[in-house]
C-alpha cells in the first residue's frame, strides 16, 4: 500500500520478481483497464499459469496497480453515497496522477531510471497520458485493446454516475458478444466460473447485493464515451518510446479503422507494431489465445521484435 495524490487514500501494489539473466533489471508495470483489477488480469492463474508468469519468466519484474476503487486499492468516499451525486470517479487525469505515484514508488524501490507499462483498454489513455508527460521515464508501451478517438456524435455526459455496479453476467456477456455464432467459445465454462468468484471476492461488499456485484467507478467508461466523440484523454502524437498495438480479431472496441487511426497518431513512436491475433475479443488475455497474446508482449518489451527484423 502506498501514498496515492488523494489525501488519506492508499493504492495498492503488486509484485512479482524475476533474477536478471544477463545483468539487466527489466521492470514492467501493468495498468488494468475500466472494471477489473490487475489480479483479475495479469496475475490472474488459469490452469497454474498467468501473464505475470510469462512476463517473469522472459526476465521482468511485474509491477501491477489498482487504481483507486479497484481491488486492493482504497474506496473514493463518494463510492459510499449515492451515484447520483457526483461525476464520474476515476477518470483518465485523476488515474494519471495515481499512476505517476505508483511509477515514483516502484522506480525508487528497482533503482531504475525508467520502466515499460503494459495497459489494457481505457488503461491505455492513463498510461498514454503519463508517458506523454513523462517520455524519460517509460522505455516501451505495449497497448493491449487500446481504445481510439472515434467521431461519434455529441452527447449530454452531465448524467453520468459517479460509479456503477458490474455483474458476473455482465461480465460473461463481454467475453462472449463478440465471439461469432459459428465458433466455439473462447473461455471455457469452468474457467469463467472460477474467475467469477475471484471478480466477487475483489469488492467486499459485492454479494450483499441483489444480483451479486462489483462496485467500480464509473470515470473509465466516462472516458470511452468521450474518446468515441471525438475528445480521447491524451495525445499520442506526444509519445516517444515504441509502441506495440495488441488486439484481437473479434475485439468490436478497437477494430481495424480503431487501430489504424492509432497507429497513424503515434506520429513520433520510433517503434510501431500492430498485432492482430485470431480468435481473439477484447478480453483475450483471458481467453483460449491468452498465450498467443502473452508471448508477443514479451517479445516486444523484451525488444526482440526488432532484433528479429535486423538480423
Amino acid at each position: 500500500m502506498i501514498s496515492g495524490p488523494h489525501a488519506g487514500l492508499r493504492l495498492f501494489l503488486r509484485r512479482l520478481a524475476a533474477p536478471p539473466a544477463d545483468g539487466r533489471k527489466r521492470i514492467v508495470l501493468y495498468v488494468h483497464g475500466a472494471t477489473f483489477p490487475s489480479a483479475l488480469s495479469v496475475a490472474h492463474r488459469f490452469d497454474r499459469q498467468s501473464w505475470r508468469d510469462v512476463l517473469c519468466e522472459a526476465g521482468f519484474n511485474v509491477w501491477g496497480l489498482d487504481f483507486q476503487g479497484f481491488g486492493g486499492s482504497d474506496r473514493y468516499p463518494e463510492m459510499a453515497q449515492d451515484a447520483g451525486a457526483h461525476g464520474p470517479l476515476c477518470r483518465t487525469e485523476d488515474a494519471a496522477g495515481q499512476l505517476a505515484a505508483a511509477i515514483g514508488f516502484i522506480l525508487e524501490r528497482e533503482r531504475v531510471a525508467s520502466l515499460s507499462l503494459l495497459a489494457h483498454s481505457w488503461g491505455t489513455m492513463v498510461a498514454g497520458r503519463f508517458a506523454s508527460a513523462h517520455p524519460d521515464l517509460v522505455d516501451r508501451l505495449a497497448f493491449f485493446a487500446p481504445i481510439a478517438r472515434r467521431d461519434g456524435p455529441a452527447s449530454d455526459a452531465g448524467s453520468d454516475p459517479a460509479w456503477r455496479v458490474i455483474t458476473n453476467a455482465a461480465q460473461h456477456a463481454r467475453f462472449v458478444e463478440d465471439v461469432p455464432s459459428s465458433e466455439p467459445p473462447v473461455l471455457s465454462s469452468a474457467h469463467f466460473a472460477e474467475w467469477a468468484e475471484r471478480y466477487l471476492d475483489s469488492d467486499a461488499q459485492s454479494r450483499l447485493r441483489d444480483p451479486a456485484g462489483v462496485k467500480v467507478p464509473a470515470g473509465p467508461a466516462a472516458e470511452i464515451a468521450r474518446a468515441w466523440r471525438g475528445d480521447l484523454a491524451y495525445d499520442p502524437g506526444l509519445i516517444r518510446a515504441p509502441v506495440a498495438i495488441l488486439r484481437g480479431e473479434w475485439d468490436s472496441l478497437v477494430t481495424d479503422a480503431d487501430a489504424r487511426w492509432l497507429w497513424n497518431a503515434l506520429a513520433h513512436s520510433p517503434v510501431k507494431r500492430d498485432i492482430k491475433i485470431s480468435r481473439g475479443t477484447h478480453l483475450m488475455h483471458l481467453e483460449s489465445a491468452r498465450r498467443a497474446l502473452w508471448r508477443e508482449s514479451a517479445t516486444f518489451l523484451l525488444g526482440d521484435d526488432v532484433a528479429a527484423i535486423s538480423r
